[in-house]
């Protein structure tokens, strides 16, 4: 079963469940009886993740309008390694 979406000139757009490949280009619409013409739509964009569309935004910003650097960054020293418990630094190392 599929999920196919229809406008109706008069109630806007609804979505039917129909088995694949059995909807046609019309149908009628479920509120008032007129015809629907069936339209497409993306799939599953609710279920993009919210960093991922986050990421794209920020990416299609950049590229019409980058952020203008004022000053070279710091150099920032690399984090000295830690053991995550006190005993490991005394084992020997490869």
């Amino acid at each position: 079963m599929a999920r196919y979406e229809y406008r109706c000139p008069q109630d806007g757009c609804f979505e039917v469940t129909l088995p694949i490949g059995s909807a046609g280009p019309q149908l009628r619409c479920v509120v008032c009886g007129n015809a629907a013409t069936r339209i497409f739509s993306t799939p599953m964009l609710a279920r993009t993740p919210q960093s991922l569309v986050g990421a794209i935004d920020h990416a299609r910003r950049s590229a019409e309008t980058p952020e203008v650097v004022t000053r070279i960054p710091s150099r920032s020293r690399p984090a000295r390694w830690r053991p995550a418990r006190p005993g490991h630094a005394r084992l020997p190392r490869p």
